[in-house]
């Protein structure tokens, strides 16, 4: 089913899985256990991403597929930056073999060791939607509550969302972020300028302190500074970090929900027990919010 479609009707609850980066046996198996273990607490979809290298996309594709053939809608990563045009429409065919309906267009980031020319053929997000729109996917696209990293100001960064509605994308996922004041912003700001499809928040449980310094390297999100203080407390006992990490994240959801926000997606970091460790604080409100009209 459409994303679109089930955003018509309820606030979505989503996960988000990530493929090995090796691919052998007993990695898959493991990630297919946790495809297992999200499914048990009835997300409307999980995601799977990819390398920005690109280099285990087509993993990724079955990995899709098997959320798929579990019983749960799969929102497929494409990456544009380090694709030809033949990668793109390899991938896209391939999904299509798994009764895919739903992918996330994104640029991709170049990371520090790829050596090619990067966004050789889609140097943008909307260049890869319009790229895309043969196939007839839902499409999703990316957001940045705090603004993207290349943009001058949260302004010219709306103007580069306004584009990817434009060319087909009919909801976003945030960026994770830790303070929901930035995401209030960008709604409010976003329905200023004229954008209408919903914004779901991106939400990650920081629940240790090596994840907590490789979170900051990889999008320099702003931790306010109630829970900057919890983990310089808390920091020493990794039982009582991840106890306050679930605690801090679930707090960010049900206040989001409270706000009216559309739906959670949840970066699980391929963690199930994470995952299940939040929806079980939440229990109640998803119960009762995230009910079909």
């Amino acid at each position: 089913m459409r994303i679109d479609e089930i955003l018509k009707k309820k606030k979505t609850l989503s996960f988000e899985v990530f493929p090995p980066k090796k691919e052998n046996g007993n990695d898959t198996d493991k990630l297919f256990a946790t495809v297992d273990g999200l499914k048990a607490l009835n997300p409307d979809f999980i995601s799977v991403t990819y390398g920005a290298s690109g280099t285990n996309a087509r993993s990724a594709a079955e990995i899709a597929g098997y959320v798929k053939s579990a019983g749960v809608e799969p929102l497929a990563h494409v990456t544009g930056g380090p694709s030809a045009p033949s990668d793109i429409d390899s991938l896209a065919e391939k999904l299509k073999t798994f009764n895919v309906d739903n992918v996330l267009a994104l640029r991709g980031d170049k990371p520090a060791e790829y050596d090619k020319e990067y966004c050789k053929h889609f140097k943008h997000a909307s260049d890869l939607e319009s790229y895309l729109k043969k196939y007839g996917f839902c499409m999703g696209a990316a957001c940045y509550p705090e603004g993207h990293a290349e943009s001058a100001t949260l302004y010219d960064d709306l103007e580069n969302l306004k584009k990817k509605v434009e060319c087909g994308a009919s909801f976003f996922i945030t960026q994770m972020f830790f303070d929901n004041a930035y995401y209030y912003r960008l709604v409010n700001e976003a329905k200023r300028v004229g954008i209408n499809i919903p914004i779901i928040p991106g939400i990650m449980p920081l629940t240790g302190v090596k994840n907590f310094a490789k979170i900051k390297s990889m999008c320099g999100s702003t931790i306010p500074i109630e829970f900057r203080n919890m983990i310089e407390v808390y920091s020493a006992s990794p039982a009582a970090m991840r106890e306050a990490g679930l605690n801090y994240a679930a707090y960010q959801i049900s206040d989001l929900i409270a706000k009216g926000a559309p739906g959670i997606h949840v970066y699980t970091m391929n963690r199930a027990d994470t995952a299940a460790e939040i929806v079980g604080r939440l229990r109640n409100i998803i119960d009762e919010f995230f009910k079909a009209d």
